[in-house]
């Protein structure tokens, strides 16, 4: 049986988790007509550079705090998917 259309391979998204040393943010940039604004966040997480774009400058995690993520790694560099950003907490930390 013969698959119809055109597909092109999924490139394979990974799980990060780091301590966040430095954020560097640029924008805010407007693409297009009717493109609300978006900022470009450079993330050094464990020495190495992400790339994160959100609709604000707030991040909602602090430099020195653990982070969990997915990505992307793009011939552009490593690209954090929108809203995969989050604090990791530790397990360990919940009192009953």
């Amino acid at each position: 049986m013969a698959r119809g259309g055109f597909r092109r391979n999924k490139i394979q998204k990974q799980q990060g988790r780091g301590q966040l040393q430095a954020v560097s943010t640029e924008g805010p940039f407007i693409e297009w007509v009717g493109k609300p604004e978006y900022f470009r966040h450079t993330l050094t997480i464990d020495e190495k550079e992400y790339r994160y774009e959100s609709d604000s400058t707030d991040l909602g995690v602090e430099i020195g705090e653990i982070v969990v993520f997915r990505f992307v790694d793009h011939k552009d560099g490593l690209i954090v998917d929108r809203r995969s950003l989050g604090k990791w907490i530790d397990p360990a930390s919940f009192q009953s």
